[in-house]
């Protein structure tokens, strides 16, 4: 039952996370795009994965499991 208290937690610090990052990569992607095709192509594709760690940790983070 202690990890019910941590999920309002980490759903609220998940949403925030994301929208600071989706505009934090938006912003970035603004220069990119005056870039050569190769390095747009890799920081969309970074851009597009790396949000996964954080929200890995803090979804384990939320059910005890780290």
């Amino acid at each position: 039952m202690q990890g019910m208290k941590r999920t309002p937690i980490a759903i609220a610090a998940g949403i925030a996370g994301l929208i600071v990052y989706a505009i934090v990569v938006l912003q970035i992607g603004d220069v990119v795009q005056t870039m050569h095709w190769a390095l747009q192509a890799v920081y969309y594709t970074l851009a597009g994965s790396l949000w996964v760690l954080p929200i890995r940790w803090l979804m384990l983070w939320a059910a005890h499991m780290r």
